[in-house]
């Protein structure tokens, strides 16, 4: 579908195909999130990711108070290949995260992608596979796994990485300062890996 169709299937809480810098996303409105689960057949108990078209939008959107930490990760790293996990509470992290407490936000370095999600606002995402599955690599394999959901056109999609993003965690505890922790080396090396 056309970016403008897209956009209008996904406001009325329809799933569909994505292109990233990184691999092919699944994505749906925070209030549909559990299609993806659906979907997939994946545990409620492994969160979605929120994509963003910029920081802006997921600061207006998320209402809570960023730590300069956090905007000095975010400015430093979006858009590209990582995921932000922040503490977070709210009716989007109850969507994306049932019973947690954080919630992983990104902005990929995709053009077609931060287009339609200026349209849309951010959406709930996942990996284009079936829970235990490989992820689609490409977009034929994101096809050929969900034949039936539509895909932002046009094809073919722009270059990705063919690897997840890398996830970095935000850890406090107490009186200490918090730090970055890596959960996941992805696409991105940090520095000092």
């Amino acid at each position: 579908m056309d970016e403008s169709l897209l956009a209008a299937h996904l406001l009325q809480g329809g799933a569909a195909l994505l292109p990233t810098d990184t691999l092919p996303a699944l994505a749906v409105q925070p209030t549909a999130a559990s299609q993806i689960w659906r979907l997939k057949a994946r545990p409620t108990d492994k969160p979605l990711i929120l994509m963003g078209a910029d920081l802006a939008q997921l600061r207006q959107v998320l209402g809570l108070a960023w730590r300069q930490e956090w905007l000095t990760q975010a400015e430093a790293m979006w858009p590209g290949a990582v995921t932000l996990v922040v503490p977070c509470k709210g009716d989007i992290t109850a969507a994306l995260n049932p019973g947690g407490l954080s919630l992983g936000l990104r902005v990929a370095a995709c053009a077609p992608l931060q287009a339609l999600l200026r349209r849309t606002g951010p959406l709930a995402t996942s990996s284009v596979n079936r829970s235990g599955d490989p992820p689609a690599l490409s977009q034929e394999q994101a096809l050929r796994q969900f034949p039936d959901l539509p895909w932002l056109e046009p094809l073919p999609w722009p270059g990705a990485s063919g690897q997840a993003s890398t996830v970095l965690a935000w850890q406090s505890e107490g009186d200490q300062p918090g730090r970055w922790q890596v959960l996941r080396a992805g696409a991105m090396s940090m520095p000092g890996s």
